[in-house]
């Protein structure tokens, strides 16, 4: 029989990282061999969050930002799989791969919560069909490249209308990351356009909107307003007290319902719990899980947790922790030595960590923070920024990578190669709100509808009078893709509307070789021959 200690860390973050690291530093002076250290992960490396806005502007390269976890800590076992439950009396995670139907039990003695949260889109409508994250490479790559798309497709739009909506930028939420986001995205924008021949630095809009009084809200309002003048000068458009309540396809539906036209809405409004840690039994504040001074839960004390899904009480100001990533990183450290401190049978120590301060990047030459308690800004604020960041991250050769593409920025022009990184399914979900037009008559038939809420109404002919109602489960758009014609009468939203969409080549596909559905989507045709 195994008789080593196994300590199985859920999550990749910053948190379970530095309790990985730490935790492997102290097995590597034992003589004993009596622990084991393992790790659950969607991906096979952590990102290096802070610089992420830097990917969208190509400031830095993916993998700068991206770190192998094998190389941060070669002593444990990595299963780079997703964690489906977790089983407290069993004293087993249920992990699959790619979330296939195969399962697999990994068996702890400890274990250590190090989750994160979840983006929040379900609470916005629409927001999940067509905005866009920024949490990790991937979310990064696809809105630089979305970004560079809609450039290209607006230099050659003739529409005055679809023209300003491809050049509306729209970043939700006004914390560290929006105002980053928003920051990077708008050098790059108002940079590259100056290489397409029919745009012009006033066709751009980039709007941060931010639900509060006032953006950075960490801040002191002093630094708070200074960032929010910075950013005005560079010609965003910021709006305050400004919620949003819808997303589509062509625009941002905000709170009393004014409508940004828009192809882009970036969301940086917070996350949630996922569904992992909804369903464990255990005390929480604000769905985080609640911790003791060591990092334990009291419950359970072979259960711990840090990080942004943990709620644990910062000695030094009696409130709770930030989930920020100096926290994390403290936190990890702490947990680590606790967990080996329990193994062993000595004290525990409890977390305390003074805050050094918090900074955020305003774009290129602009940064703003509070460091030691020092106000700092400006450009002498933006090149410190750079510096700590820049001296944390792991690995003397990404440093060096990352110093070596820094310099390169100021005398190369960014990138603007698009690749494309649509998914190959060609199945996906669309949000209508009341009153859009879904498709108009006479339009090129792309793609198959299949009303999964809400109800529509066909339109036909230049007066546009209703000749039918379209309800849940009700397909329609077919005609056009099966007989290569426009479309035939147009539909517009009575509610708000969410649909399941089917691209052209996949319908086809379907049509062409599966008798049943062709036969079906005939009769279809048959009996309702005006809306195609």
């Amino acid at each position: 029989m195994d008789s080593k200690t196994r300590i199985l860390i859920l999550g990749g973050g910053f948190g379970g990282i530095y309790t990985a690291m730490e935790l492997s530093k102290s097995i590597a002076r034992r003589a004993s061999g009596d622990i084991e250290i393992s790790m659950v992960n969607k991906e096979n490396y952590t990102v290096y969050t802070p610089m992420l806005g830097e990917v969208i502007s190509g400031s830095l390269s993916p993998l700068d930002v991206s770190i192998a976890i094998r190389d941060l800590c070669p002593r444990i076992n990595l299963f780079v799989q997703g964690v489906e439950h977790i089983d407290f009396d069993r004293k087993v995670v249920i992990t699959s791969i790619n979330s296939s139907s195969v399962k697999n039990e990994i068996p702890y003695d400890h274990l250590v919560l190090a989750l994160g949260l979840e983006d929040n889109f379900s609470i916005v409508r629409g927001l999940s069909d067509h905005g866009f994250h920024f949490k990790n490479v991937a979310d990064a790559l696809i809105l630089r490249y979305h970004i560079i798309a809609m450039l290209e497709q607006a230099d050659t739009e003739t529409d005055t209308a679809k023209r300003r909506r491809m050049l509306t930028f729209v970043v939700a939420g006004g914390g560290f990351s929006g105002v980053e986001a928003i920051g990077e995205m708008n050098d790059y924008v108002r940079g590259t356009a100056r290489r397409y021949n029919n745009i012009k630095d006033d066709d751009i809009k980039m709007i941060l909107l931010h639900g509060y009084e006032r953006i950075l809200p960490e801040f002191p309002p002093s630094l708070s307003d200074y960032a929010y003048n910075i950013l005005k000068k560079k010609k965003i458009d910021i709006r305050l007290n400004v919620f949003i309540e819808a997303v589509t396809d062509d625009g941002a539906v905000l709170k009393g319902s004014t409508v940004i036209p828009t192809k882009t809405v970036v969301a940086t409004i917070g996350g949630a719990p996922g569904a992992v840690l909804k369903a464990l039994p255990l005390k929480k504040e604000r769905g985080r899980i609640i911790v003791n001074q060591y990092l334990a839960v009291s419950e359970l004390p072979d259960i711990w947790a840090l990080g942004d899904c943990a709620y644990i009480m910062d000695n030094n100001t009696n409130k709770p922790c930030p989930p920020t990533a100096q926290f994390a990183v403290r936190e990890g450290k702490r947990l680590a030595h606790n967990i080996i401190a329990e193994i062993d049978n000595r004290p525990k120590q409890p977390f305390s960590f003074k805050d050094l301060g918090m900074m955020s990047a305003l774009g290129h030459h602009s940064a703003a923070g509070v460091v030691l308690g020092f106000k700092v800004s400006g450009l002498i604020g933006w090149m410190m920024w750079r510096f700590v960041y820049w001296s944390k991250l792991p690995g003397t050769v990404r440093k060096i990578r990352v110093a070596f593409d820094w310099i390169l920025d100021f005398v190369v022009p960014p990138d603007i190669v698009n690749i494309n990184l649509d998914p190959t399914e060609n199945i996906s979900k669309m949000h209508f709100e009341p009153g859009e037009m879904i498709f108009n008559e006479g339009d090129p038939g792309d793609k198959v509808f299949v009303i999964l809420s809400g109800d529509a109404e066909v339109l036909k002919g230049t007066t546009q009078n209703p000749i039918g109602v379209l309800t849940i489960g009700d397909c329609f758009g077919e005609g056009a893709l099966m007989y290569d014609k426009p479309r035939s009468a147009s539909v517009r939203t009575v509610t708000a509307v969410d649909v399941l969409t089917v691209e052209r080549k996949a319908f086809k596909a379907l049509f062409t070789n599966v008798p049943v559905l062709r036969e079906a989507f005939e009769s279809i045709i048959y009996k309702r021959k005006d809306i195609a």
